[in-house]
């Protein structure tokens, strides 16, 4: 299944905290987006791999995603390896994006970045000829290259260098974060507290969206960060 937009994430729920006012816009708008998870988030504080799971695949349902894999990498100690690169490069030639999100390129968390250095290479080594991957019919798959990869931005306000109005959008993206329940607050959780689990966590998220919003006179935007220049035919496409 070809898509638009292929937006990944090393942990169930990045893609939603980070880009789901972003994917949600953009399926509105006709395009086409899949989902990736790298791992299963195995080493959270709160809930599982099987409930994370669960939860992811119910945000896939709000967003209105075409699919939802899971490469089944260690969370927290997955590798920069041949092996790793091989299992995006086949996501990639299968579905043949022609822009994927991938996760911050710096941020608390130690996964994201070493997970969108996996993720950017993948990208590249997925446009080469001599590198062979087989589809799940072991047919052989043909290189694709995505045009563009946006590293959206997560838990550190890193300056963005352009950003997404996601204004009507802001109730469902909320909506697919709170899919992941076990993970944010509820008063009557008896598992350990955590820096998302807190009652201000979900506000924080909105004072970031609008943070960002305000650049460009809008009430919430979402952030992004560019590998390469963005090239435009017409100024008037940045306004």
């Amino acid at each position: 299944m070809k898509v638009d937009i292929l937006a990944i994430g090393v942990h169930p729920d990045d893609i939603e905290l980070s880009a789901s006012g972003t994917i949600i816009s953009h399926i509105s708008q006709g395009y086409s987006v899949g989902l990736c998870d790298l791992t299963q988030g195995e080493l959270g504080t709160r809930g599982s791999a099987s409930l994370r799971l669960a939860e992811a695949e119910k945000s896939k349902q709000i967003l209105g995603a075409k699919f939802r894999v899971n490469l089944g990498m260690r969370d927290g100690f997955f590798e920069y390896s041949e092996e790793n690169i091989y299992k995006l490069v086949a996501v990639i030639r299968q579905h043949q994006p022609s822009i994927v999100l991938s996760n911050a390129i710096s941020d608390r968390h130690p996964d994201h970045g070493r997970a969108a250095k996996l993720i950017s290479d993948a990208c590249f080594y997925s446009g080469l000829v001599k590198v062979k991957t087989t589809d799940s019919k072991k047919h052989n798959q043909a290189p694709w290259r995505p045009k563009a990869v946006y590293n959206y931005i997560q838990d550190r306000n890193l300056k963005a260098d352009f950003v997404v109005d996601i204004s009507p959008y802001m109730d469902k993206k909320l909506e697919a974060i709170l899919a992941f329940n076990s993970q944010f607050f509820d008063p009557d959780s008896k598992e350990p507290e955590t820096p998302i689990s807190s009652k201000n966590f979900i506000e924080f998220i909105k004072s970031k969206n609008r943070s960002y919003g305000r650049d460009i006179n809008v009430e919430f935007a979402e952030g992004f960060t560019v590998e390469r220049n963005i090239g435009i035919k017409n100024l008037f496409n940045l306004i």
